[in-house]
């Protein structure tokens, strides 16, 4: 029982390891997950450490394993995961594992870089093919420009001669490729050639990025003044870049120059522009020659790159059946050096010496473990486990399983518990749900909450295997028996709102009889339900509300009295609630005086003012009824409870109505002032009961000694302290976790009781008024319900025949996806929030300090679960 309601009780050990031994037992330990080790070397750095070389031999196998995933994944070759959990290997065993790591990652290497090489070939080979390909038709365009060029430009030179041309005079008018072709036959010499005339060009033949020619043609023709003319054609597969695998788009191009200074500058700008040059024969006959050749290498290339391909297939396929497996092993001898290397060694070297946070109750179990890992060593010395002392505050440890976990996680969100703290996770399970559904009370979305609960815990297996990468859905798995509770919880109080998708149900039938006329219902624009008439049967309807409600026009004023004073009910016993749980950790700490000086107090505070407002609402639904038949008790003499209260606490009379008593009963305003009395002196009680007793006991710690003798036979280690202490009959200090023990400045303490005690007392009042974010948004949820449904769905109930059919099926479709998307998933987000908001700080407030720290043991579990989350490269 106390491990469920309070954290582990923890001690400190000291643990003494034969070197031998060692590396055994802590995997051990790794496997247990049930010890904390402290770091003894925090000032050594971390590559002075003893095991560091063994912590850079894993790290060298961590990379060699992701490159080899990575190759896998690259071919989409499936891993193969057994769900199998392999011990730590043996330290000697590191030797055959970097052996095979090394072994695979050169073989895999060499074979990446043969079939680049051969890529690359194969791309030489392939650009050359479109190169010969289009050269042809290159030369046979080039031949017939050109000689239609010189013969126009001979027209215009003479034209221009005679002064009757015009065309030549505008530059801006000609195209890069058109005055490229210009200039080469523009010289007088050659344009007055004969146009069938032979002209003698060099050229030069590559392969270019597609998107780089309108920049390359561009330089080309500024470079070279026009000088040079370019042909080019794309190339409509894509072709292979063998350094990265990605397909890219090229383009084959030829240029045409004069003389050897304009091809000095057209290779220039090729290169400047990672343009592949090749070799391309002027005759046609040495063109077809050459490209019969390139397509026997081609052929041959493709047979020995498919070669290549199966054995790389092979080696990954023989890697992906182990990697997973390796990985945990080399995970797990790298967190067990990066564990040995917190530890010291004594002066002989031979013994490793540790200091661990473990859970007393598993102190048996860790015995066990370290013999079994003493056994597997060889080693005949056993390992020595002793418990120490210290004045160190421990980790705090709650003990889990799937179902208490994500309450734990919301706890711990807050704050992780104060150790041996009550743990508020066990009551939260209850709580948290029912303050949910008390605001998303909806037998239909909660049956929608409680199915997709249902289903995420029923395939709760195969669901946790996938291991998704998305965060939003770890979160709602990580919280699927919240959800699931959260549903069922949200069924019972729309049964008892009788609301389900802003209808209700007739299960029992009606309590009320309906007496209208026609007269009644054409004459009256509200149609409202009054209890005092004959209508009411006067009997209370066996469970929730009576259907007829869901009609009444006041039904909003009927839910509002009724939700809103229930919302100050649970908030009330709520929070007195936390207040007594801080009497159970005052009394297991042995805070004698904060129960005097805290607890009664707040107790009295509480229960003298709010809780007698919740025994009026009690009372008033006792007393006032809607029978007539005693005016002074019925609907219309009923008090305000607010007006009561306020009247109470400002000492003020109540004024009667006309016929009615002035009090609910006889002597209510003297016992209302003895109340509101008693709970105005628990504030002083609160803010300086504590102080003056702390300062007090500090007075009489420090009673000057006398020089008797038989004071000093008192004394021991801690000088004349005790002495004194034994003089003046003070109790020493108390050990750890008695609040008397410390000596704190005396204004220190009256400045934080007074920071605790106005946070109570106006909290208090804050925090009960916080409660009515219950009555709030359950009448925002039942409110937008009953909107969606009139405006949506109500709509396709109103067609008729077939158009009826499809106009119901298509709004039926719009409104099940607005009543998941704003009603369950929006206003159920709401909802949690603010259901989280009153655990925090309404009821945690009263009695929790979280104020410790998680207890993080040495787990390969927790350290592969890590590793598997998080990105891996």
């Amino acid at each position: 029982m106390g491990n469920l309601f309070r954290s582990e009780e923890m001690t400190l050990c000291q643990l003494f390891l034969q070197s031998e031994a060692a590396y055994a037992c802590v995997s051990e330990l790794g496997e247990l997950g049930l010890v904390q080790f402290r770091d003894l070397n925090p000032d050594v750095n971390a590559f002075q450490r003893k095991f560091v070389n063994e912590v850079r031999r894993c790290d060298e196998m961590e990379r060699k394993l992701r490159y080899l995933e990575k190759e896998i994944k690259k071919d989409g070759i499936p891993m193969l995961d057994t769900g199998e959990n392999p011990e730590a290997p043996q330290p000697r065993e590191m030797i055959d594992l970097e052996a095979t790591f090394e072994k695979l990652e050169n073989e895999l290497r060499e074979v990446n870089q043969n079939a680049e090489a051969l890529k690359r070939n194969f791309l030489e080979l392939t650009e050359l093919k479109h190169i010969l390909r289009k050269t042809q038709v290159f030369f046979d365009e080039t031949v017939t420009t050109i000689q239609a060029w010189r013969a126009y430009v001979a027209t215009e030179m003479e034209s221009r001669e005679s002064g009757t041309s015009d065309v030549l005079n505008h530059e801006g008018g000609l195209n890069p490729t058109e005055s490229m072709t210009r200039a080469l036959i523009s010289d007088d010499s050659v344009a007055r050639q004969t146009p069938t005339g032979p002209v003698q060009l060099g050229f030069v033949a590559g392969v270019i990025l597609r998107e780089r020619i309108p920049a390359f043609e561009r330089m080309l023709w500024r470079a070279c003044r026009g000088n040079v003319f370019l042909r080019q054609a794309e190339i409509e597969s894509p072709l292979e870049d063998p350094s990265n695998g990605d397909n890219v788009f090229k383009s084959v191009f030829i240029i045409f120059f004069q003389g050897d200074q304009l091809k000095t500058r057209v290779k220039k700008i090729c290169e400047g522009f990672r343009a592949t040059l090749y070799p391309c024969p002027e005759a046609p006959a040495d063109r077809r020659e050459m490209a019969m050749g390139v397509m026997t290498r081609l052929e041959d290339l493709n047979t020995v790159l498919g070669q290549t391909q199966d054995h790389r297939h092979r080696v990954l396929v023989a890697a992906a059946k182990n990697i997973k497996n390796w990985f945990v092993k080399v995970r797990k001898i790298k967190a067990i050096y990066h564990t040995l290397n917190l530890f010291n060694l004594d002066v002989t070297q031979k013994c490793l010496i540790a200091e661990c946070w473990v859970p007393v109750l598993d102190l048996e179990t860790i015995q066990l473990a370290l013999r079994r890992g003493t056994e597997r060593s060889g080693s005949s010395v056993p390992p020595i486990l002793n418990r120490m002392e210290s004045f160190e505050d421990p980790p705090t440890y709650n003990r889990t399983n799937k179902f208490t976990y994500g309450f734990q996680v919301l706890i711990d969100a807050y704050g992780v518990a104060t150790y041996r703290e009550v743990n508020p996770a066990p009551y939260t399970i209850i709580t948290f749900p029912f303050l949910f559904a008390v605001m998303f009370g909806d037998l239909g979305h909660g049956l929608i909450m409680a199915v997709f609960g249902a289903w995420m815990v029923l395939r709760e297996k195969p669901l946790a295997a996938k291991k998704s990468d998305s965060e939003i859905w770890n979160i709602f798995f990580g919280g699927r028996y919240i959800i699931l509770l959260m549903g069922l919880f949200s069924m019972y109080t729309g049964f008892i709102y009788n609301d389900v998708f802003s209808k209700s149900l007739n299960i029992f039938g009606s309590y009320w009889s309906v007496n209208y006329n026609g007269s009644t219902i054409h004459e009256n624009k509200f149609l409202q339900l009054n209890p005092s008439t004959i209508d009411y049967y006067q009997n209370p309807y066996p469970i929730g509300l009576d259907p007829i409600w869901q009609v009444a026009d006041n039904k909003i004023i009927f839910m509002n009295a009724y939700k809103m004073k229930i919302s100050i009910i649970l908030g009330v016993f709520h929070m007195l609630f936390g207040v007594c749980l801080s009497m159970w950790n005052f009394t297991y700490f042995q805070k004698r005086m904060s129960i005097y000086c805290e607890f009664i107090p707040q107790i009295i505070f509480m229960c003298f003012l709010f809780l007698y407002m919740v025994i009026l609402m009690f009372i008033k639904w006792s007393v006032y009824g809607p029978s007539t038949g005693d005016h002074k008790t019925g609907p219309y003499c009923a008090p305000s409870i607010l007006i009561t209260f306020i009247n109470m606490v400002l000492f003020k009379e109540s004024t009667p109505l006309v016929g009615c008593d002035k009090n609910i009963y006889s002597g209510q305003e003297g016992f209302q002032m003895l109340l509101v009395v008693v709970a105005v002196l628990c504030v002083p009680w609160m803010l300086l009961a504590k102080p003056i007793i702390i300062m007090r006991n500090q007075r009489k710690m420090h009673v000057p000694l006398t020089s008797n003798h038989h004071n000093h036979a008192v004394s021991s280690e801690n000088g004349d302290a005790e002495a004194a202490l034994a003089q003046a009959q003070v109790p020493p200090p108390l050990p750890p976790h008695k609040e008397e023990e410390a000596e704190h400045d005396i204004g220190e303490i009256f400045i934080h009781q007074g920071i605790h005690t106005i946070e109570y007392v106006l909290g208090s009042v804050s925090h009960t008024a916080s409660y009515l974010r219950l009555w709030a948004l359950s009448l925002a949820h039942a409110q937008l319900s009953e909107v969606l449904w009139n405006m949506v769905l109500k709509n396709g109930l109103m067609f008729e025949g077939w158009v009826g059919g499809i106009a119901l099926w298509i709004l039926f479709s719009v409104w099940a996806a607005l009543t998941v998307a704003i009603l369950v998933l929006m206003e159920g987000l709401s909802a949690f929030l603010h259901t989280l908001r009153l655990h925090w700080v309404e009821f945690q407030s009263k009695f929790y300090q979280g104020t410790g720290y998680n207890f993080q043991p040495f787990s390969f579990e927790a350290i592969l679960d890590s590793a598997a989350q998080g990105p891996e490269e």
